[in-house]
């Protein structure tokens, strides 16, 4: 641990990173490390094979970084001896390791899906001399992690606008004493669903002369496994007959460690097999001419669970072995449940899809960001935001994240009602509140506000938040030298540095007198901000007048700063309780927000594809039996149940869309300028 001025006292520890019986790191380490290894990397463009790479990195950088790569994270709190007086606590992690050490980290990436080859994407090596390139469940992990940490890393920015990224991220329970994956019922249903898709996903076809799209392709996988139907005479038949939703046992491995929490095809494999002894796959046959090279993984059954599960089961691991979906898994996955549409009509879409595309156009590069960019299950077409829990990606695991939320349609069904009912004036805060946390309706809101000339408030709301979470904590990661803590040079200084002119932005764009963007408060606020300035700076004798000036900033103080955001936070209640009262009523009454309360009620089907499971495998449960479900028990003998959770991507979701915006504003023959985003 390194101190910086003003911070308590400094210590240090050291431990191994932590492996499981298969050798590999634990979850929560593989994850730290490799985003921590991402951000320190400056990703550029590279040649390899008479190709230009772009965002990439080789080998040689990589293992470099790694040999000395430190995560610097700060938190700014009162003093409990002296609440005037900030103090700044930070924590730093160094992981040390040899060239050789670093090549199998970086292999356990690659067996993650985190990175892959740039030149070679079917090779699951990580190669002396190589170039590499962040997957999109990699940038789903490190946009959570930047998030999370209060980093900047405004060098990534165009890798996360140029590459495409995991929307949502499916997250398996693990033990925490040897980070296994917790083996019951509702995990296993759940990854089911999930790999089936709400709808049998068959690829389509496309130009055989075109190069493949990654971003579509990508999204097109994200549906569910891709499917076939074959034509097979089977052993002991003289007739061929066709089976339905088919699929090779390595494209389901790659499928789900590139759109779940499991970090190796083993460990994907095993679950593959437990789909097996569920009957929720069948095998179909082996083209394989030499069975030396099959692998398969076989599980057992324990005591106690539904009479549909085998004693134990298998899957076997071939290019060319052929497993089909069975009835029960179509049963399992929903296929035949019709999709609730709630009146949603192409109207509606296309408001909806109309106001997504004015946001994007017209709002500014800061004004949505001040929410976590990765979230728990979030039912509907948008993300809320994540608190700064102290922990990483196990932190996350263990917030446990299974409480279910209320569905965005039931919310904005009680939001009407509310009206209809003339319900008290708080209720209009609870509007509000759900307004801000839901992206897709706080886009409508803004494109309300500014057709009635105060989209300002609603926007130093927001840059306002913004400021608060990144004063809180803060985070960097490098690979250079170690570097004195102290200082204008310091990584927490600079940080600093960027907060007061961050805030000093706010100041001069919303309250400011004759700001751009001024906004209409309490005389009262504005003379005590005013004097607070008047108070604090100064150069060369001349007082603070208007508009702060950088020169004026250069003594500004944490404290001082803290005292600034405190004010601003006053000034931002007065303009929540002023959003509440004036401008929700007469949103909720718009056609556009009816429009997007239909629209959403169509995205229910969000709640089938990641409900808990707490029904058993397409029937009722039954009376324990001695064919049963591979279930993990404690020392007690009681039956652990493992719990899922997926975390959705807001920048993917933003893209997505904008893009459907632009699409829909293209076929009605509307020109959408590029975001400036």
């Amino acid at each position: 641990m390194a101190a910086l001025p003003g911070s308590r006292g400094a210590q240090s520890t050291s431990h191994m990173m932590k492996t499981t019986k298969r050798g590999r790191p634990y979850l929560k380490d593989t994850l730290d490390l490799f985003a921590t290894l991402v951000v320190s990397l400056d990703l550029t463009t590279h040649r390899q094979f008479f190709r230009q790479i772009p965002n990439s990195f080789t080998t040689d950088e990589a293992c470099a970084n790694l040999s000395n790569l430190k995560f610097a994270q700060s938190t700014r709190g009162p003093d409990p001896k002296d609440p005037s007086r900030i103090v700044t606590t930070t924590t730093t992690t160094t992981f040390s390791m040899s060239r050789e050490m670093g090549k199998s980290m970086c292999q356990h990436f690659m067996d993650a899906r985190l990175i892959e080859n740039a030149g070679d994407r079917q090779s699951n090596i990580f190669k002396d001399r190589g170039t590499y390139q962040v997957t999109p469940k990699g940038l789903h992990i490190l946009e959570r992690f930047i998030t999370k940490n209060g980093m900047t890393a405004d060098h990534l920015v165009k890798v996360f606008a140029t590459q495409p990224i995991c929307m949502k991220l499916l997250h398996l329970e693990r033990r925490p004493d040897d980070d296994d994956i917790i083996i019951s019922q509702t995990p296993i249903v759940d990854l089911f669903r999930r790999f089936a898709g709400r709808q049998p996903n068959y690829p389509t076809t496309s130009d055989a002369n075109m190069p493949p799209d990654p971003a579509q392709e990508h999204h097109e996988r994200a549906k569910g496994i891709f499917l076939q139907d074959v034509t097979e005479r089977l052993e002991g038949q003289k007739n061929a007959q066709i089976f339905r939703y088919c699929f090779y046992s390595p494209a389901a491995l790659d499928w789900l460690c590139d759109f779940s929490s499991i970090v190796a095809r083993d460990e994907a494999a095993e679950l593959m097999a437990h789909f097996v002894r569920y009957q929720l796959i069948q095998y179909v046959t082996d083209h394989s001419s030499r069975r030396e090279d099959t692998i398969s993984f076989e599980v057992k059954g324990g005591p106690g669970s539904t009479i549909r599960a085998l004693p134990k089961a298998e899957f076997i691991c071939n290019p060319k072995t052929l497993y089909r979906i069975t009835e029960e898994g179509q049963r399992t996955a929903r296929w035949n449940t019709p999709t609730r549409t709630g009146g949603a009509t192409t109207g509606s879409t296309t408001a909806v899809a109309a106001a997504a595309a004015a946001a994007e156009v017209g709002g500014r590069p800061s004004e949505d960001s001040s929410e976590a960019h990765a979230t728990d299950i979030n039912y509907g077409p948008g993300a809320g935001g994540v608190g700064g829990a102290k922990g990483l990606a196990g932190a996350q695991e263990a917030q446990a994240t299974l409480q279910r939320r209320g569905s965005v349609a039931e919310r904005l069904n009680k939001l009407e009602e509310s009206m209809v009912h003339d319900s008290p004036k708080e209720s209009n805060t609870d509007r509000l509140k759900f307004i801000l946390a839901e992206p897709a309706l706080r886009s409508l809101f803004r494109d309300f506000l500014r057709g009635n000339f105060c989209e300002e408030n609603l926007s130093f709301w927001l840059e306002v938040e913004d400021l608060k979470r990144r004063f809180v904590t803060s985070s960097s990661a490098s690979a250079a030298p170690a570097a004195p803590t102290t200082g204008k040079g310091s990584q927490m200084e600079k940080h600093q540095d960027g907060l007061i002119k961050m805030a000093f932005v706010i100041f001069n764009t919303f309250l400011a007198h004759s700001s751009p963007c001024e906004l209409n408060i309490d005389h009262g606020l504005r003379n005590e901000l005013d004097a607070y300035l008047s108070n604090v700076l100064s150069v060369d004798g001349k007082g603070f007048v208007g508009k702060v000036e950088p020169a004026q900033t250069a003594q500004f103080t944490a404290t001082q700063l803290q005292n600034m955001i405190r004010l601003y936070e006053r000034i931002q209640n007065h303009v929540f309780r002023l959003m509440a009262t004036d401008s929700v009523p007469k949103f909720v009454k718009t056609k556009q927000f009816v429009a997007l309360r239909q629209y959403v009620q169509g995205l229910e089907q969000v709640d089938a594809d990641m409900r808990m499971a707490q029904e058993t495998v397409g029937s009722a449960p039954g009376p324990p039996s001695a064919v049963g479900a591979p279930h993990d028990f404690d020392s007690f003998g009681e039956e652990l149940t493992g719990r899922t959770y997926m975390t959705i991507s807001t920048a993917a979701n933003e893209k997505a869309r904008a893009l459907a915006a632009k699409a829909e504003a293209k076929r009605m023959g509307v020109n959408v300028p590029p975001s400036g985003r």
